[in-house]
């Protein structure tokens, strides 16, 4: 890579800000009895042979940038989880993916990539993951870091097993980095993986957040540390890691495209966390639950590349600014953003630019409620994934997807796509569902797929007669409160994403404590009536009670032979289930029921969304009434306090005859 944005020498010598060294040696690699070295002069990378854990990393003076408190296999490396088919839920057994056979797979002056793989071993069937694995290390030259990649292969002939989670993880020296950053408003210094610990650290609702009572250092007292706080989209998960001021260091892992993620674009993973740790995820069923699990059904073959991704290394001048390291990372990382796909991977299941397409068109939007003409999506999120049922991609887990966000008349390209078979997907702000192309695109090596204009018609039975929120796919719009100062993260105390708070789903009882929400329409605001999560209330320690939110309206006519329609656009849900009635509480059976739905976990991990579900509920005109009316709706589960909902819109509309509201007008 050309924009390397190192910023001093390291022991090769003085370099710019392009991380060229005056006089590079080129790339070296040393392959011992029990190790192998990748050393380009200004990183050296030591990895276990043939287990393929990496050992070491030097850099700018620091001998080993990882933990050497711990053992060997425990500083960095790939892992997985898996379980036997049949299995349910979302955990399994943890395999560190220790290699069984290195090869060196290029070694020049200008780039070492090295492969440690593991075969299936039908002897071992019920205690081996059934996959060909091969870890894959690449150094380049002149530039500070390196690059890994992974290639499991599933053959149709082997066992079924469900793959609920990989990822790379790397352990860094709690002695030096103390400083994390996800982003720019998501950035500070961190506790000790020590404040955890029984005595230092109390125990709460869930086994990852930890009330810290007793810190080494006293400045982080009261504080809970949870790693779900540091969650992010996929979307804007391109880079994040840790800073060490002494000497100044950065370590940052950068992922430059999200093909290989499962998920989609608003799919969330985790990304740094007390360690201090640094993850780069691939395949997850976080905010989610087991509908991403990836199930591999017998006799069903499946090959995948994850990666690659970087691990990118910078430095500044003792007497510089290390916040600068965070600016840097960013520029790398658009640096690498623009290079992908990349040139250097040697396996052939990689696909090169010149092996894969490139789509574009155009996305409109018909709404006659809204506008007789159609309307440009404006900021729309198109995709190509693998064939599937509408809204299928945000629980694709096996293939690759591509995702690019239209311009303002709704115009989109996506670019470098591998070869395969295709829908196209899409949703747009401001507008319930999802978009899907009735049939499949196939892209070729080198093939312009333009597929013209496409229309969405978003889900409407007739015209607005009100709503509540902004049809996003996030409850942020509505109202979050305060944390418990008892449980707080100082870094999201005046923040925007204040929902990253722990226990904010206790707030409700203390905000209604003898009865439930209740919204007015035309008089209630949502930003601040409407609580973000439909959550049980607290009766005491172990006993909780279901929920029923009412909606008061008017209607000032009724149409008692029509049909009205109710859309409900939920943006998670856990365990949970959702009871529609209108003016009748004690309806029975209710008017519509979601049934259970939903392991999302969301409200437990500090989101504001997981899987979007929508719902469209018919009201009967004979159950409405000129003058008042009422909408229950009721979240009956309640064994524990983190089951419920969020809500991300909600749209009650009129007959489809009925004249458009002013409000669809000026719309």
């Amino acid at each position: 890579m050309e924009n390397q944005n190192a910023f001093i020498a390291q022991e090769g010598g003085e370099m710019g800000r392009d991380g060229h060294a005056a006089s590079s040696p080129g790339v070296r690699l040393n392959v011992q009895d029990k190790h192998v070295v990748m050393d380009n002069g200004m990183v050296k990378v030591t990895i276990a042979k043939p287990d393929g854990f990496v050992t070491g990393i030097k850099y700018n003076g620091i001998s080993n940038l990882l933990e050497v408190r711990n053992e060997e296999f425990n500083r960095g490396y790939w892992d997985l989880v898996w379980s036997e088919a049949g299995s349910t839920g979302t955990t399994g057994t943890d395999d560190r993916m220790e290699a069984t056979k290195f090869n060196v797979i290029v070694e020049n002056d200008e780039q070492v990539e090295i492969s440690f793989t593991r075969a299936w071993d039908s002897s071992k069937e019920g205690k081996m993951v059934p996959l060909n694995i091969d870890k894959r290390y690449v150094m380049l030259r002149n530039c500070s870091g390196f690059y890994s990649y992974g290639i499991y292969e599933h053959s149709g002939e082997w066992p079924a097993f469900n793959l609920p989670q990989t990822r790379i993880v790397f352990k860094l020296r709690k002695d030096k980095f103390k400083y994390m950053v996800v982003g720019d408003d998501r950035q500070r210094y961190m506790p000790l993986p020590d404040d955890r610990v029984p005595g230092r650290g109390q125990p709460l609702a869930t086994p990852e957040a930890v009330l810290l009572v007793n810190p080494v250092e006293p400045e982080f007292k009261g504080e809970v540390d949870d790693k779900y706080q540091y969650s992010c989209e996929n979307k804007d998960l391109q880079v994040h890691g840790w800073i060490c001021f002494d000497p100044p260091v950065g370590f940052w892992q950068i992922t430059p495209s999200n093909e290989f993620r499962s998920g989609g674009l608003l799919k969330q993973n985790l990304t740094s966390h007390v360690g201090p740790i640094t993850l780069a995820m691939f395949l997850s069923a976080h905010y989610a639950g087991e509908d991403l699990v990836m199930k591999l059904a017998p006799g069903e073959p499946w090959k995948k590349v994850f990666g690659p991704v970087f691990f990118y290394l910078n430095c500044v001048p003792e007497t510089d600014d290390p916040l600068k390291l965070w600016v840097d990372a960013k520029e790398q990382m658009l640096s690498e953003v623009q290079s992908w796909p990349y040139a250097f991977p040697a396996s052939e299941e990689y696909q090169t630019l010149d092996q894969r397409g490139y789509v574009s068109g155009r996305l409109m939007i018909r709404d006659r409620y809204i506008n007789d003409s159609l309307i440009p999506a404006n900021g729309a999120y198109v995709g190509l994934a693998p064939p599937g049922d509408v809204g299928s991609w945000q629980t694709e887990v096996k293939g690759y997807q591509f995702w690019t966000k239209a311009d303002s008349d709704g115009y989109f390209s996506i670019n470098n796509v591998r070869t395969g078979d295709y829908c196209i997907y899409a949703w747009a702000p401001c507008y319930v569902g999802d978009y899907r192309n009735d049939r499949a695109i196939t892209i070729t090596s080198g093939c312009q797929v333009d597929v013209g204009e496409l229309v969405y018609e978003p889900p409407r039975d007739g015209p607005t007669l009100w709503e509540i929120g902004i049809p996003d796919r996030s409850a942020a719009e509505f109202y979050v409160p305060d944390p418990d100062p008892k449980y707080i993260n100082k870094l999201y105390l005046n923040h925007p994403d204040k929902f990253r708070q722990y226990g904010l789903w206790e707030r409700y009882t203390e905000l209604y404590p003898d009865s439930d929400l209740i919204y007015t329409v035309d008089a209630s605001d949502y930003r601040k009536d409407w609580f973000f999560a439909q959550v049980p209330r607290k009766i005491d320690d172990t006993t909780y009670q279901g929920t029923t939110w009412q909606i008061k309206f008017k209607l000032d006519d009724v149409r008692p032979s029509e049909t009205y329609k109710l859309r409900l656009a939920l943006a998670t849900a856990n365990v949970a289930q959702l009871e529609v009635r209108v003016n009748d509480p004690q309806a029975d059976p209710p008017l519509f029921s979601t049934g259970v739905i939903g392991h999302d976990n969301t409200i437990a991990r500090h989101g504001i969304h997981g899987l979007y579900r929508s719902y469209a509920v018919d009201v009967p005109g004979g159950q409405l009434v000129a003058g008042d009316n009422t909408v229950f709706l009721s979240q009956t589960m309640s064994m524990g306090p983190l089951q419920g909902i969020m809500y991300d819109y909600i749209r009650f509309e009129g007959p489809p005859h009925l004249r458009m509201t002013r409000k669809d007008a000026e719309s």
